[in-house]
């Protein structure tokens, strides 16, 4: 398949892709809003619940093979328990820090992956330029993680929000590792996503209902607006869209712009839930955004 990909992105792929970004960033937004109504756990396992169900038929209407015996279950399922645990950690993170913060936070995952792929691939072994990006990532959020104990207008478990998504970042790059060095690696990335969104989808809500954690039934339209947008929009829409751009266009050129979510995430929750943003965080932003372009570099 890679040799039938379009080096160049048309208006098509470049719409498409900037479309994909901005859905990725507000959706964080919507994570936060449902959180009035949706406890964290509850919300992410209806999430990934709702997802599951509209990728699998979009699965089958494609004909896309699911259930042959390709060795996959193991590493599929330890993946769905990294992929839970992101989860898991992403929502439990937007309780004690904002929607922006927790984006530039998690979009150190791609690092976490850069440092771990050279165990599995020497051939993706660091360069100078993308060792210094991660440094210049790194140094990023530690100066804005600084800010949660320094700034007057953190709340005082801001830090416990910053480290949660922090977490998800390792939850998330863990995760991709798995893929890249397990059989899930040649299969259709729709299988792969079935596996995430199922065992997060089921383990959370189980997990949410024994913690004691209930819905406010029956939900505010904003709320449910928002639990639709995260279904419907984010989880599994979006995701069928990038499957079929990453297919069809250079992995490496769309890849640049996911640079955007992030961007997206701080300005949509300053916009929209009037979220303050720090110069420390925008130095964070900066620096992570740098370091993304210096580790997709070749």
């Amino acid at each position: 398949m890679s040799g039938d990909r379009r080096v160049h992105l048309d208006r098509l792929a470049v719409s498409l892709v900037i479309g994909c970004t901005v859905v990725w960033g507000l959706g964080q937004v919507a994570s936060k809003v449902a959180l009035d109504e949706v406890p964290p756990l509850t919300q992410a396992g209806l999430r990934s619940i709702g997802a599951a169900l509209l990728v699998l038929a979009w699965a089958k209407l494609r004909g896309i093979p699911l259930w042959e015996r390709d060795r996959t279950l193991g590493p599929g399922l330890v993946a769905g328990a990294l992929f839970a645990a992101e989860f898991a950690a992403v929502y439990s993170a937007l309780q004690f820090t904002t929607a922006g913060r927790m984006t530039v936070f998690l979009y150190t995952a791609p690092f976490v992956v850069a440092i771990g792929m050279p165990f599995i691939a020497r051939a993706e072994r660091l360069t100078g330029l993308a060792l210094a990006g991660l440094i210049a990532a790194f140094a990023g959020v530690g100066f804005a993680f600084a800010d949660s104990f320094t700034s007057a207008g953190a709340g005082s478990q801001q830090w416990l929000g910053d480290l949660l998504a922090g977490l998800a970042a390792l939850g998330w790059g863990a995760t991709t590792l798995v893929i890249r060095a397990t059989a899930l690696a040649p299969i259709h990335p729709a299988k792969t996503l079935l596996y995430q969104l199922g065992v997060s989808g089921v383990g959370l809500t189980a997990i949410g209902w024994f913690v004691g954690e209930r819905a406010q039934w029956p939900l505010s339209m904003t709320v449910a607006a928002a639990l639709v947008f995260q279904v419907v929009v984010v989880g599994s829409t979006s995701f069928v869209v990038w499957f079929w751009l990453i297919r069809t266009y250079s992995a490496t050129k769309l890849s640049a712009f996911t640079l955007l979510t992030p961007v997206v995430a701080l300005v949509g929750g300053a916009a929209l839930l009037r979220e303050p943003v720090s110069p420390r965080i925008v130095v964070a932003l900066v620096g992570v955004c740098l370091g993304l372009v210096a580790v997709n570099r070749r």
